[in-house]
């Protein structure tokens, strides 16, 4: 029985490491093209840089300056929503979560079961009410717009801290209240430490999406005063349309580069965060 296990393990292992080369190679062409000349792009995009194509770091610096909106402005505002979108939604949600398991009410209830219904409706059936809704209430800022992401990131991360709330021991909440604290101080003081692996967890899932997001940002933003990393690799166009490929896939490798670091640091905080969301309670 070991023998077998042993070479199942062996196999399943043999499978994942050929799926992740191949998840790996876009990532690879990306980078590798990011060095080449814009038309060795076109010609050889899956040849390594040699002597003739290789081209420095000119793309990387052509991209930080090409188009008429500065690439820094944009990495700003990246940051600036995913930061405050984040924020906004571990706070809200992780408070929502905890109402939900500690009131046995109806409401509490319906709460919940309309955030789980949010997950499963398709971004496409109102993203056009949503566009009209952002902009009759002013949310088309980069100041603005982590409201909307909140709405959309609810879903799965009041799913998930609800999981893990429910482990919590009820009886540590129950002294705190003895000892004087209100459900506030309770909630800042007991509870939010110990939902720690949830929120590490969730924090970094909604980063690598609100940071890769292309689509609400598109439709809810004022194009003419902000943009976001996604949505200038739209416009790093020249005359006539003309697209200089290697300074796309430069300012691609530029984005990408914070979201995999950060996923290769964090990674096994999301494997603890979604095992505590997902089995307990």
């Amino acid at each position: 029985m070991k023998e077998r296990s042993s070479t199942a393990s062996k196999v399943v292992t043999c499978v994942f490491v050929v799926l992740c080369i191949f998840w790996m190679i876009p990532i690879f062409e990306v980078l590798i093209n990011s060095f080449k000349a814009n038309t060795f792009v076109n010609t050889e995009a899956f040849a390594l840089p040699n002597s003739e194509s290789f081209v420095g770091w000119a793309n990387y610096i052509k991209g930080m300056t090409f188009g008429n909106y500065p690439f820094l402005k944009a990495a700003g505002y990246s940051l600036l929503i995913t930061v405050a979108s984040v924020a906004l939604i571990l706070l809200c949600c992780s408070m929502s979560a905890w109402y939900i398991n500690r009131v046995d009410s109806r409401f509490a209830k319906a709460f919940y079961y309309l955030c789980l219904f949010s997950m499963i409706v398709p971004f496409q059936m109102v993203m056009f009410t949503l566009t009209f809704t952002a902009d009759n209430l002013k949310l088309n800022t980069p100041f603005t717009i982590p409201i909307v992401y909140l709405g959309f990131g609810a879903g799965l991360a009041i799913f998930m801290f609800s999981g893990f709330v429910k482990s919590l021991p009820l009886e540590i909440e129950e002294a705190a209240a003895i000892d004087g604290c209100g459900p506030i101080r309770t909630f800042f003081l007991v509870v939010l430490p110990m939902l720690k692996p949830t929120l590490i967890s969730v924090g970094i899932l909604e980063t690598m999406w609100v940071w890769n997001d292309y689509l609400l940002p598109y439709l809810v933003l004022d194009r003419t005063k902000y943009m976001t990393i996604p949505i200038l690799v739209q416009y790093l166009k020249g005359s006539y349309g003309t697209v200089d490929l290697g300074a796309t896939m430069a300012v691609i490798m530029m984005s990408i580069i914070p979201i995999i670091v950060l996923y290769l640091f964090c990674q096994k905080h999301i494997i603890k965060g979604v095992a505590a969301g997902a089995v307990k309670g």
